[in-house]
């Protein structure tokens, strides 16, 4: 059994420890109000604007947009992969990165390529040991999704899917489903979908046939189409990065909590053995006394 001033030690370490645990804690149950509150106000903007890219999808119309239109045959992909830039929050990027992981050997067995844009340390770091090709990342976004950071990357990807260079574009990221449950999510983006989970329990599809009509666009179809999916895509960029960041919240609040309620566990379990050294060696030495004085 260890001695007592061992025990004495690893109980204050672990102690300090459950302090750091528990300050991590609260500082992000008072952080995923906020995140909740951003996340769940911009839903209804990206609903919106992926509903219109859907309708006008299923259009006639004489200008035909490259997000509209589905490429006959896929050889290289693009995938932007939602993470977060600190860990302590459980499993929420293994998960989701597993998720990335298993698509991305279907890709590479159907003889696809892909190219990936990372959105976050940890996506940044996975990618890196994994060897994929990274074309753009963006790192260090802090606890408010900003659409200005989001740019850059978002450009590289449509630039490429223009040019011709990817035929596909895939965002992998994790919905916020409420505070003990969060979910990986993957799916593409671009060409637009006829169907896409925007939110647990919430499917956009529209109930139109194909081709029934048009819409009259003013100045013109190609400036208009142009500008509204370029804020389509952002927009579900942008309502990935909420969800994450809403998510990474909760998850870090529960991953703190358990470590803390953990940590107390072990503080009592050495707080016993302790005692038991205590009163083991308390023991030892009346049996040295009274055997001293039988002696004498």
């Amino acid at each position: 059994m260890a001695g007592s001033k061992e025990i004495r030690n690893k109980i204050k370490s672990v102690q300090n420890t459950r302090k750091i645990t528990k300050a991590m804690e609260m500082v992000a149950a008072s952080k995923m109000k906020k995140a909740q509150d951003r996340m769940r106000a911009s839903r209804p903007y990206m609903q919106r604007a992926m509903a219109i890219a859907m309708h006008t999808a299923r259009a006639n119309t004489e200008f035909h947009h490259p997000f509209l239109m589905p490429r006959e045959s896929v050889k290289r992909i693009g995938a932007l992969v939602v993470t977060t830039d600190k860990g302590l929050c459980g499993g929420l990027n293994t998960n989701v990165l597993r998720l990335m992981l298993a698509k991305h050997k279907e890709w590479q067995s159907a003889g696809h390529e892909v190219d990936y844009v990372a959105i976050g340390s940890k996506g940044m770091g996975f990618l890196a040991r994994m060897g994929a090709n990274v074309v753009s990342s963006a790192t260090q976004l802090g606890d408010r999704a900003q659409l200005d950071k989001l740019v850059g990357p978002i450009k590289v990807m449509v630039d490429e899917f223009i040019a011709g260079k990817i035929d596909e574009i895939w965002l992998f990221y994790t919905s916020f489903i409420n505070t003990m449950k969060q979910e990986p999510r993957g799916g593409r983006v671009v060409p637009v979908p006829a169907e896409f989970q925007v939110a647990p329990g919430t499917v956009l599809k529209p109930d139109v046939p194909d081709g029934t009509w048009d819409y009259i666009y003013e100045p013109d179809a190609r400036e208009l189409l142009n500008g509204l999916m370029r804020r389509y895509l952002e927009s579900a960029v942008y309502q990935g990065v909420a969800e994450n960041m809403a998510s990474e919240q909760s998850a870090r609040m529960v991953a703190m909590k358990a470590a803390s309620d953990n940590a107390g566990d072990i503080i009592a379990e050495l707080q016993l053995i302790y005692n038991k050294s205590r009163q083991a060696a308390i023991t030892k030495e009346l049996s040295e006394i009274v055997g001293g004085a039988a002696a004498v």
